[in-house]
């Protein structure tokens, strides 16, 4: 008996949509509708959350600099815009390690998280746009 190879699926790959992470601002932009972030869910792009976006929502949240709209960032986690990513914590910490070129804490695990995907973070950060580079990153 000879195994035979379906080589149509091989000679015709599928384009795979970008995997976009969301720096936190963006999170906030596309949840309030801003114009400045509308060309993310153009494209067949696939946008991803970080559980540290949520962190620092709550954090921003608790301190007086944000109001969520349900007092609860949590609330924002199921959204049919993007999908919560869920990366394992050890690998996702030790990525973090290598990024001494930011002291913000939530960037550091934002950017960790996308470097660790080999995901684009989208972000008007300019820290982060210079320290992850023009190719890991889609500037807003």
């Amino acid at each position: 008996m000879e195994l035979e190879l379906d080589t149509k699926e091989l000679e015709s790959p599928v384009a795979e949509a970008p995997l976009i992470l969301l720096d936190t601002h963006a999170l906030i932009w596309l949840d309030q509708g801003r114009p400045r972030v509308a060309p993310l869910l153009r494209g067949g792009r696939r946008l991803y959350a970080s559980p540290a976006n949520l962190l620092e929502l709550q954090f921003l949240d608790e301190v007086g600099r944000i109001k969520l709209p349900k007092g609860d960032a949590q609330a924002l986690a199921v959204d049919d815009r993007w999908t919560l990513d869920d990366p394992p914590a050890a690998a996702w910490f030790a990525a973090a390690l290598d990024l001494s070129w930011t002291r913000d804490p939530f960037d550091r695990l934002i950017a960790a998280h996308a470097r660790m995907r080999g995901w684009r973070l989208a972000t008007a950060d300019e820290t982060l746009l210079k320290g992850l580079g023009p190719r890991h990153t889609l500037e807003l």
